[in-house]
């Protein structure tokens, strides 16, 4: 693609006239290494499972080359993921007196993020997309921090900064679309995720988001059809993004009442392809509870889930993941959740300043509340969740990964089954049958509330 071919740089005194191929100026003490780093920022940015091949450069002490493995150790999301970097990001920030002022910023940038200071973090990439527009790499990572902090509009804004500059990568404007679509801009998202895919088929994070506004406006038939079409391209890509596609899938065939078909998503698309990684058990955690949500029977999944939450239990690297590792622990039937549960509570006030408040005033009520259902308490997980439901956004996730909370505490309103809470029921399924009427699902469980509470469907 022309976007993505290597263009001339300003001259640096260990390698003059490199720069990766979205024209940003590199300072490589090896420039073989040029290749690798391409690699990481091309896949990057497309979700491709190349960006890893950085990794083989790790000898090379260039500084922006130390500063990509460190990332690509961070993204472990593991709770060992911070130490792992930290060799890579002293070795930067030793060399960076040799950097241009872009790599600097990022190497201070994932600095940042070791430490779990995600607002200077955020900063350090806003400064980067206005100072420079086609670091398109910086950006995304931006974006995933604001992404996990709730912070829509910092989305969007990143993305809008750069366009004027890297409006011919078809992939800025799949993140425009994503942007657009977590800030409920649907006409806005649809656009960009389009102008994305007319661009380049093979752009799996603009499927993702039109996917989103197609699940968010109740285009549930057509959205399958998008999803389903495009499912070919899904190839070389980062565990995360294929998995996670399969998952929209998913979503949809649940809503449409294609149930075997759902499962036959999960079992050969969603669980499996890297079991070990957080994300990958996240979707599968998140998957099987819906499944059961909407009365289908997930036979022995959990056990095999849970087997790998079982090493989850100091990781506290995102609430929104931890809350998920808990309930999964908990439907596997595993002891291991009381034990995470605590460790939620004893972390929540020490976590970093930057979303403290995330973790003791939505994650800890949020846990309480997810084990109390997953253990057959509806009442408290009804007292515990309704703190968490208003401030749910705090703890980052998409709009529709976050539903399954809201899932949790509808189930719980229904089986606790008092006048009141049935009412409660009533006014949340309607709302959603409204915005939805081609989901059976809710059309089902709608029927069922208006049944025991004597009205006609």
């Amino acid at each position: 693609m022309d976007a993505l071919r290597s263009t001339p740089g300003a001259a640096l005194s260990s390698a003059p006239h490199l720069s990766d191929s979205l024209g940003n100026p590199l300072s490589l003490d090896d420039p073989t290494s040029l290749r690798a780093v391409n690699d990481f920022v091309e896949g990057f940015i497309s979700c491709e499972a190349r960006a890893v091949d950085v990794l083989a450069a790790a000898d090379d002490p260039s500084p922006i080359v130390q500063a990509y493995c460190a990332t690509l150790h961070l993204f472990a999301e593991s709770g060992d993921a911070a130490a792992n970097a930290r060799p890579f990001i002293e070795r930067a920030q030793a060399a960076s007196a040799r950097a241009t002022s872009r790599e600097q910023r990022y190497i201070a940038a994932i600095a940042a993020w070791a430490e779990g200071d995600i607002t200077r973090a955020i900063a350090l990439h806003e400064e980067q997309a206005k100072e420079h527009p086609r670091d398109l790499a910086s950006l995304k990572l931006g974006q995933y921090h604001c992404f996990n902090v709730g912070d829509c509009p910092g989305m969007l804004r990143l993305a809008l900064t750069a366009l004027p500059h890297a409006g011919d990568v078809p992939y800025l404007h799949g993140m425009a679309a994503f942007g657009q679509e977590q800030c409920h801009r649907m006409r806005d998202a649809e656009a960009s995720a389009r102008r994305a895919i007319a661009m380049e088929r093979k752009e799996p994070w603009a499927h993702h988001a039109l996917a989103h506004v197609m699940l968010t406006e109740g285009r549930l038939a057509e959205g399958l059809d998008f999803m389903q079409g495009m499912s070919d391209t899904w190839v070389a890509l980062n565990s995360f993004m294929v998995t996670h596609n399969w998952w929209h899938v998913a979503l949809f065939l649940i809503d449409l009442g294609r149930e075997s078909e759902a499962l036959a998503v999960y079992d050969e698309h969603v669980w499996g392809v890297v079991k070990e990684y957080s994300q990958d058990q996240i979707g599968a955690v998140s998957l099987l509870a819906r499944f059961e949500l909407a009365g289908i029977d997930v036979g022995d999944r959990w056990q095999d889930v849970g087997r790998y939450l079982a090493h989850r239990l100091d990781d506290h690297v995102l609430p929104f993941l931890d809350l998920q590792y808990l309930y999964g622990l908990a439907r596997a039937g595993r002891p291991e959740a009381d034990a995470l549960l605590q460790h939620i509570e004893d972390f929540a006030p020490n976590a970093p300043r930057s979303t403290r408040n995330a973790w003791q005033r939505v994650c800890v009520p949020a846990a309480h509340g997810l084990l109390a259902h997953a253990r057959g308490d509806p009442a408290t997980a009804i007292e515990e969740l309704g703190q968490a439901l208003p401030r749910l956004i705090e703890i980052g996730g998409s709009h529709a990964q976050r539903d399954l909370f809201e899932q949790v505490y509808l189930d719980a309103l229904v089986r606790k089954g008092t006048a009141g809470s049935l009412a409660g029921a009533q006014g949340i399924l309607q709302q959603q049958v409204n915005r939805q009427p081609e989901s059976l699902r809710l059309l089902r469980q709608a029927a069922a509330v208006y049944a025991r509470l004597g009205l006609p469907a």
